[in-house]
């Protein structure tokens, strides 16, 4: 029996109907992505009212749980929400995803705090952020799917663009909603009780959200396989366990989502927190700055999914992974020297080396921050000028004598002696500052050799270039773009219809959620162990790199293929 969608051409202009679609599939997208960044930016705030009656280490595996776990189970979500999609449908599977999300995010409002309900109150959130992930394992793919099934062929593109604004205007919705609080009742307020109202909005936009939802259709193309009884019954086994199809999600893995996921979270996630932990911005300032340029190059999104309906989405997608890895060391030098000149002129003028037995030397890998390094001198020196933005580089020695005298003609150079025993053997020029067990102590004397130094505890505020520094987050957020416009129709165009909500979900997630979610904090346990503030950048360029070569020869181009399969 035909269907509305076999009555309309394969070329026409959107009707009202496909319209609807884009919009109540947008908007409920967006009310996801929010959701789930609101954790990331109120996360300093979480772990003081969840983790801090615990002892340190429990603390630190609740905050490890809390943090992880909403990216560990993305792709365990796209599995299961998947598979139920390419069996039932998409459309009742994102509302199933969605009323996931939104009342797990509006019960995170609501949770007692660890003062209150004892060790129960951080089991719940890690509970409610399990939940959150599995959600959003399953939303993606399915929003992404439904549009690109109800779209004219020569605009698949297009219109799936539109779901690919979702994930930052989510962004930008979360950083202006928690702005707004914070400047309406104060910080102490904010603090104190006011952190939980973001949480409890979210109820409003689930509501909105499922009405406009509800009154949409089945995919037509969904329909049609159903009706023609070609529907997979094991969409897993059949997506996974047969090679001509894996050998697809491999590819699409490595060849186009892994280099899409690092330019996604470098050009928006790791420059925030480049400006505020590195160069010391403070937080306010940073997030305004990042909003404005997310403002400015959010259209671009819709730009380049609508270019790839002409000159294919391979390209753009590695065009935007090559200029990312070309041009991210220049870029985030030029972001230094726009935000915080003082830094940037101190780091020409007074070089840092710390001296120590490297078996004293940690890798300093901590997702959540909460790990204090303080077990040596060397630990606490490389903690504390990586969190301080300060380059530095390293002597190691062991049981021997380690001699180091300043450079002639450079009487700036300093020395930090970070291990009692090496300190007594060395000779240096400004400064000889012991550990001796006093880790407040000889933050206190580093600090002190900071200041002489003219390295700046925080960016000055009247000194950035907020012009320029804007300017500079356009052009990374530009690159987003690129990677991320056409990635849904690509996805989507790779894969049958049977198996396609299972097929795209599962790459996507875990380029995404493993390889982009983890990049700020692998990049910042980069420049702890080398001592250089850019050479955290060497984890997205190397990706991105990957994926160029590996998409050049593996990647097909699908803008030509019809989703009728």
């Amino acid at each position: 029996m035909a269907t509305a969608a076999d009555d309309l051409p394969k070329h026409h202009e959107p009707t009202q109907s496909e319209r609807r679609v884009i919009l109540a599939s947008s908007l409920g997208t967006v009310f996801e992505w929010y959701d789930f960044y609101l954790y990331g930016l109120l996360a300093a705030i979480i772990s003081a009212q969840f983790f801090s009656g615990v002892n340190e280490t429990t603390g630190f595996i609740f905050a490890l749980a809390a943090f992880a776990v909403g990216f560990a189970v993305r792709p365990f979500g796209a599995l299961l929400f998947g598979r139920i999609g390419d069996l039932v449908g998409r459309k009742n599977t994102f509302l199933v995803t969605m009323a996931i999300m939104g009342l797990s995010t509006f019960a995170v409002g609501l949770l007692p705090s660890y003062a209150s309900a004892g060790v129960a109150a951080p089991v719940l959130l890690v509970t409610l952020r399990l939940l959150q992930g599995l959600a959003l394992g399953g939303e993606y793919g399915g929003a992404a799917t439904y549009v690109a099934e109800h779209a004219p062929d020569h605009k698949r593109g297009f219109y799936t663009s539109f779901i690919q604004t979702t994930a930052t205007l989510g962004l930008f919705a979360a950083l202006l909603v928690v702005i707004g609080i914070r400047t309406w009742i104060g910080e102490e307020a904010f603090a104190d009780w006011g952190w939980r109202l973001p949480f409890l909005v979210s109820i409003v936009l689930l509501a909105v959200s499922l009405w406009s939802r509800l009154s949409l259709d089945e995919s037509p193309v969904f329909r049609r396989m159903k009706e023609e009884g070609k529907a997979s019954k094991a969409p897993l086994t059949e997506a996974f366990g047969r090679w001509p199809n894996l050998k697809l999600v491999l590819i699409a893995l490595f060849g186009a989502v892994a280099g899409q996921a690092v330019v996604w979270y470098a050009g928006q996630f790791y420059a925030l927190f480049f400006l505020e932990r590195t160069l010391r911005v403070d937080g306010a300032t940073a997030n305004i700055l990042i909003a404005i340029a997310l403002a400015l190059a959010t259209p671009f999104f819709v730009f380049f999914g609508w270019l790839s309906d002409r000159i294919g989405r391979k390209p753009i997608i590695l065009a935007g992974c090559a200029l990312a890895a070309l041009t991210y060391f220049p870029l985030f030098g030029l972001l230094t020297e726009a935000a915080n000149p003082a830094l940037a002129a101190a780091q020409q003028r007074s070089g840092v080396i710390i001296v120590a037995d490297s078996a004293s030397c940690s890798i300093q890998f901590d997702p959540i921050g909460r790990n204090r390094f303080e077990s040596s001198g060397c630990d606490i020196a490389k903690s504390m000028l990586a969190r301080a933005g300060i380059s530095y580089r390293s002597v190691y020695g062991q049981g021997g004598i380690a001699v180091l005298e300043p450079p002639e003609g450079d009487p700036h150079r300093f020395a930090i002696p970070a291990d009692v025993a090496w300190a007594a053997q060395v000779r240096i020029g400004l400064d000889r500052i012991d550990y001796a067990g006093n880790p407040q102590g000889f933050r206190t004397a580093i600090q002190a050799s900071l200041d002489r130094a003219g390295y700046p505890a925080r960016a000055d505020p009247a000194r950035i270039d907020k012009p320029l520094v804007v300017a500079i987050l356009f052009v990374l957020v530009l690159y987003v773009t690129m990677v991320y416009g056409p990635i849904a129709a690509l996805l989507v165009e790779l894969f049958p219809t049977r198996i396609r909500y299972t097929s795209m979900s599962l790459p996507y997630h875990i380029g995404n959620g493993w390889f982009g979610g983890f990049l700020p904090t692998t990049s910042f346990a980069i420049v702890a162990a080398t001592g250089d503030i850019y050479a955290g950048l060497w984890y997205p360029i190397a990706i991105a790199a990957i994926t160029l070569l590996i998409g050049l020869v593996f990647l097909p181009e699908t803008r030509h293929r019809s989703l009728e399969e």
